[in-house]
């Protein structure tokens, strides 16, 4: 009677890794000074928390508020522009 040697055991395949958890960038955000920039660009954090597909309602919403703001700053009333010469002037 001849031993036959058992058949192998497959190794079981390991499952591949999922998606990774969502992890802050670490990107420094410098403040400017303007504290309605600042505040936009702090919201940039917000999606350090979030799964790739809500990054974008993030950058939407802070790309509005700086748009806002800058639009804001063509509104504001500047130095009354210069009126006529008079003609003993010229």
């Amino acid at each position: 009677m001849s031993e036959e040697a058992p058949e192998p055991v497959p190794e079981p395949v390991p499952e591949p890794p999922g998606p990774a958890e969502p992890a802050p960038l670490g990107v420094d955000r410098a403040p400017t000074g303007v504290p309605e920039v600042d505040a936009r660009l702090d919201r940039l954090a917000d999606a350090d928390h979030l799964e790739t597909s809500g990054h974008l309602a993030v950058y939407e919403d802070v790309h509005g508020g700086l748009r806002d703001t800058l639009t804001a700053l063509d509104r504001r009333p500047g130095p009354p522009a210069p009126g006529p010469r008079p003609p003993s002037a010229t």
